[in-house]
């Protein structure tokens, strides 16, 4: 036997090292998979051993899991292919006329993006580099036209086809179709307050998002034939969307559907070459490698804190505070708020799932006024995707920062890409308590879908 540590003292050890290897800048995949071979070997339990191919054989063999590679690829191709820029022009030129028309284009046009893209960093990469330049050129404020970019990119986690949901799906065991179902209102609820926001702060001071010049507006008729070209994609996503809602497929066949279609809309669009494909295979195959093993990594790491007795340590710590069942949530919440300040959103996704979502059951769906356990789980479920948009978000380290960071003009300092996500935070911060008071937004749509 190895040494013998108390949870409380385990607890601090392994969420301390994690945490001190994060910020010295290693990859979250190797800290967490690394640092729990060494806690395995320290607390020399010849029985944990198994925890590594107990725990990743099963995600190696895990069906619903194939959907991320081809959901990636099929972004991929679209995004090679073009679409995305010409997806910006249509709408653009739609709603250029607007106060503020540009900045609620490039939310309505990630929205849009985010239903064919799952992945965060292309979402918010592909709009700064289109929509920003557009938008400053034209003298939109940069504290709107940025904010309006990142809120917009960070719908990706929220709306389906989401990668995050899958994952979440697979840890959580749950069904990926009905994730995806309670996600769409929430999703569209944020999208449309980020539209709303925009739109009324240009109107109450057109300095900030002026209408393009009359000489750049288009008739209606040129309207409706630009709406044309955005058939083809726009149909692929109904199509991806309305196999896995009216339940003909699996998210996995939908997601193989998808790719076939990407395949077909480059075609159309005479994007189809080796070269498009040779690239989005690469992109799928870095995306979909890094997110595996972040899983592997961390699925062991949680496997082995939880065998020490860390599920009943949190349990306990939770219900000692003395608050509720709604304080505990809230908690829960706050900590993830918290986590998403520093950690990547995988990695927070299997540090702790595979400990709130057993807590939240053990309260039972009566505590939150709630009909079902499925409701419950479905409805924590999506609690957890809207508040891991705002990681995204939240300085220090919010991914989607960097990532505009990497394409906004030398002469924006970082302060004020910080400053322009504040206002969108806090309307994230809104969409997140809304669905907690009102938890019918989030199950409404997938009972009446499956009843």
């Amino acid at each position: 036997m190895g040494l013998d540590i108390g949870i409380e003292l385990l607890t601090l050890i392994m969420f301390g090292s994690l945490l001190a290897l994060l910020m010295a800048g290693l990859p979250l995949a190797f800290v967490t998979g690394g640092l729990a071979c060494v806690f395995l070997w320290v607390l020399g339990d010849a029985r944990a051993l198994n925890i590594v191919p107990s725990r990743i054989f099963p995600l190696m063999t895990n069906y619903q899991l194939s959907a991320i590679p081809l959901f990636i690829f099929m972004a991929a191709m679209l995004e090679r292919a073009g679409i995305i820029n010409e997806m910006f022009d249509v709408i653009y030129k739609v709603l250029g006329g607007v106060k503020g028309g540009l900045a609620a284009a490039t939310i309505l046009a990630s929205t849009v993006l985010a239903a064919m893209v799952g992945v965060i960093g292309a979402a918010v990469v592909t709009m700064g580099i289109i929509a920003l330049p557009a938008m400053l050129a034209r003298k939109y404020d940069p504290k709107i036209a940025m904010g309006s970019i990142m809120a917009g990119g960070t719908l990706g986690i929220l709306i389906p086809p989401s990668i995050l949901a899958i994952i979440y799906a697979v840890v959580a065991e749950q069904s990926v179709g009905e994730l995806f179902i309670g996600a769409v209102i929430p999703g569209l609820l944020l999208s449309g307050m980020y539209i709303g926001y925009v739109v009324l702060r240009a109107t109450i001071n057109p300095k900030l998002g002026p209408p393009i010049p009359l000489a750049e507006r288009i008739t209606t008729r040129e309207k409706i034939q630009l709406m044309g070209n955005m058939a083809a994609p726009i149909a692929l996503i109904a199509i991806v969307l309305g196999v896995i809602f009216s339940g003909v497929a699996t998210p996995v066949e939908a997601a193989g559907i998808g790719t076939f279609g990407a395949f077909i809309v480059a075609a159309i669009h005479r994007k189809l070459d080796w070269q498009t494909v040779r690239e989005a295979s690469l992109t799928t195959l870095k995306a979909s490698a890094m997110v595996i093993w972040i899983m592997f990594g961390a699925t062991i790491f949680v496997g082995l804190y939880v065998l020490e007795g860390g599920q009943q340590f949190v349990q306990g710590a939770l219900e000692a505070t003395g608050f509720g069942p709604w304080g505990i949530l809230i908690i829960m919440m706050i900590v993830l708020v918290v986590l998403g300040m520093f950690l990547d959103w995988v990695g927070i996704l299997l540090l702790c799932v595979p400990i709130f979502v057993p807590i939240i059951r053990a309260m039972g769906p009566e505590s939150f006024g709630l009909g079902s356990e499925a409701d419950l789980v479905l409805w924590f479920g999506v609690l957890y995707l809207v508040n891991m948009q705002m990681s995204f978000l939240s300085p220090p380290f919010g991914y989607a920062l960097f990532y505009l960071r990497g394409v906004a003009p030398a002469e924006i300092p970082m302060s004020d890409i910080f400053k322009s996500a504040l206002p969108f935070l806090f309307l994230q911060v809104v969409g997140l308590v809304l669905c907690m008071i009102f938890p019918q937004i989030i199950t409404w749509l997938p009972r009446l879908v499956y009843g």
